[in-house]
């Protein structure tokens, strides 16, 4: 690797236009304008199809567009055809407007309005390369020579609308922008609005695209900064960003952008485009929406977007993309996992009026997740925490915590031994076999009780190995007279009795959980529960599942 060969391409605007570090967050909606039939598509192994970039285009309609560029007419017939069935088929509903790329070239821009003829409403957006490197390498003409091609583009653009059925808005991109000069793209820019005229009623869009990444946001942000508060008939442009990926900057370059004073964000789903892609317009209105600011998309369904993207794409959303990914939420960690189920029985106890629950920067619910399936899920990493939390959310056992504790060592050990992340289902098994009713070598059949005096007295049927028992003792309660019953029969000891219990459902029918916890001579302690309609019953089970659990196993 020589990296003598390589050295910044960009251009730095004069000193002083940096007010935009100086503001804290994004406070509004800019204007959107999905690319994704178009600089999404033309990224595509195979491009779309008509029937699902029609498809497609519902769903962005739906999540909200109110822009939305469907191609570039010109290119291929596909193209031109979808934008004829749009438009013939009243696809396009009266509040969104649909883009279509152009080229400074008179045949492209004519093919292009003839794609258009009978649109309600539609952004020609004429572009052209203006950067040092494209001047030099690609067309080798000088400054004067490439403005000239934007302004006679310009010239054919606004009498191809007025010959043209149809209401037109124009926008005009420098491409390659981060590689021109900006007082040279400024210069384009305001000979490009000098021949459209921007007024109130028909505002001229202005695209400044980072094309390919060459700097890092901050320089980005002066650039837009410089050209917004020098920018002719400023009050009627509307200033666009548009963002490619080369150097993972995307998002921070729309950020940054929004608060120099871009208006606009073009952009697609997912980041696809070519090369590393284009700005995820998903993280950006994400990102937006943490922090309280409504970005006027709906991404409240998340799983169903990304399904029918992947399946009309052909692309995979990774599972660690910003808010869509599968596993973004997720937490297998157990300090992750206990941190997650306190701060949701939190907000269960005091309903705060804020979202500050730790690492879930916003509920997974907004956007269609589930708690169970997808914030704490199972393997070798997890905690007691995240392990406690499935099995009182999924199956309603509230576990002691030193029995959680050794409840979650069993799963990891089992999740480790498999390699693989348990299901719920699987949790629940390990701790049914290793907990719940628990009756070998005892068999719990039956007991009673009665009060002898200030004393509780029991009776006991158990089978032992096969063998039917009866056992007694008495004590302070039933639980106690149990206990005292088999120490005396069985000749053992143990100490610290720990107990607990709760319902697990509501009704006539309703089942009670009992755990019991005893302390062998060795200082161990032997844990099971008891699940019965009865919670005495449960207990008693559970007591005699703790004692096969350890001190006559």
């Amino acid at each position: 690797m020589d990296v003598k060969k390589y050295k910044p391409c960009y251009f730095m605007p004069p000193q002083g236009y940096t007010e935009w570090a100086t503001k804290e967050r994004v406070e509004k909606a800019p204007i959107w304008c999905s690319v994704d039939l178009r600089d999404g598509n033309q990224a595509l192994i195979t491009p779309m199809s008509l029937s699902e970039k029609i498809e497609f285009f519902k769903l962005l309609v739906k999540i909200g567009f109110k822009e939305i560029e469907i191609g570039f007419p010109a290119a291929s017939e596909t193209e031109y055809e979808f934008a004829r069935a749009l438009i013939e088929q009243n696809l396009i509903p009266e509040d969104v407007t649909i883009q279509v790329l152009t080229q400074s070239r008179e045949h492209i821009i004519k093919k292009t309005f003839e794609a258009l003829k009978g649109a309600h409403r539609a952004i020609v957006h004429l572009y052209n390369p203006t950067s040092y490197a494209q001047r030099e390498q690609v067309f080798r003409k000088d400054k004067a020579e490439i403005k000239k091609i934007a302004v006679d583009g310009a010239k054919l653009l606004d009498r191809m609308a007025a010959e043209t059925e149809g209401n037109f808005i124009f926008e005009y991109s420098p491409e390659s922008f981060t590689g021109t000069e900006p007082e040279y793209a400024l210069e384009v820019c305001n000979a490009v609005l000098d021949e459209l005229k921007p007024a109130a009623d028909r505002k001229v869009i202005v695209n400044l695209p980072v094309t390919v990444q060459l700097s890092m946001p901050h320089v980005y942000a002066s650039q837009i900064e410089y050209m917004s508060k020098n920018m002719r008939y400023r009050e009627n442009v509307i200033i666009s960003l548009h963002p490619h990926n080369d150097r993972g900057c995307a998002v921070a370059d729309a950020e940054f952008g929004l608060l120099a004073g871009g208006d606009r964000v073009e952009g697609t789903l997912f980041g696809n485009g070519e090369r590393t892609g284009n700005v995820d317009i998903i993280t950006v209105a994400m990102n937006m929406y943490m922090h309280g600011v409504d970005p006027k998309l709906d991404f409240s369904d998340m799983p169903e977007l990304v399904k029918l993207y992947e399946r009309v794409t052909a692309m995979q959303v990774n599972p660690r993309s910003p808010y869509s990914g599968a596993l973004v939420f997720t937490a297998f960690s157990g300090s992750h996992q206990d941190a997650i189920a306190k701060g949701l029985k939190f907000r269960e106890d005091t309903a705060p009026k804020y979202w500050t629950v730790p690492y879930l920067p916003i509920d997974p619910k907004d956007i269609g997740r589930n708690y169970d399936k997808d914030v704490i899920r199972i393997n070798s990493q997890s905690g007691k925490g995240g392990i406690g939390y499935l099995m009182e959310t999924k199956f309603g056992f509230v576990l002691p915590p030193k029995m959680r504790e050794e409840f979650g060592y069993k799963v990891k050990s089992v999740s480790d031994r498999k390699h693989k992340e348990l299901e719920a289902n699987e949790v629940w098994e390990v701790f049914e076999k290793e907990y719940v009713n628990i009756n070998k070598p005892l068999e719990f059949i039956s007991y009673s009780a009665g009060k002898d005096g200030d004393k509780t007295t029991a009776e006991v049927h158990i089978k032992k190995n096969g063998n039917g028992v009866t056992v007694s003792g008495s004590g302070n309660g039933v639980l106690d007279a149990v206990s005292n019953a088999f120490k005396s029969w069985l000749k053992i000891f143990y100490k610290d009795l720990n107990y607990t219990e709760h319902a697990l459902e509501r009704g006539s029918s309703a089942r009670a959980a009992a755990y019991v916890g005893i302390t062998d001579e060795n200082g161990k302690t032997h844990w099971a529960a008891g699940v019965d309609s009865d919670i005495i019953t449960a207990s008693v089970k559970a007591l005699i599942g703790s004692i096969n659990n350890g001190i006559i196993k």
